[in-house]
């Protein structure tokens, strides 16, 4: 099974089980990650924003329009900055690590 590592605000790093085809968003929900996701992933609000470890920034699809309007409603914005809900699970992303805003970042 894929995984992902969500870094939490308190500096956690939970390692979760990640099926593919599932958004990091409902990976989070499954796993009670602190992530709100208010829209339920419509791409309609800034809750769900997350920072990618740098390294698998460039792994991720391309950041749409709409996504990047969204994201400029979110605070703790960084270079590497999404949605959780518009990253989907594949197994090219097995391992990717995300940061919750202010959660410390170590990469």
């Amino acid at each position: 099974m894929p995984k992902v590592t969500f870094i939490e605000k308190d500096g956690n790093h939970k390692e979760v089980d990640a099926p593919l085809g599932l958004s990091l968003m409902e990976i989070s929900h499954k796993h009670g990650i602190d992530i709100e996701g208010a829209c339920g992933g419509c791409l309609s609000c800034a809750t769900c924003h997350v920072s990618v470890e740098p390294k698998w920034f460039d792994k991720l699809e391309a950041i749409e329009e709409d996504e990047e309007d969204m994201l400029d409603m979110a605070f703790d914005l960084t270079k590497t900055s999404r949605l959780c809900c518009q990253i989907i699970m594949s197994e090219e992303l097995d391992g990717i690590t995300v940061a919750l805003p202010e959660a410390p970042k170590d990469w």
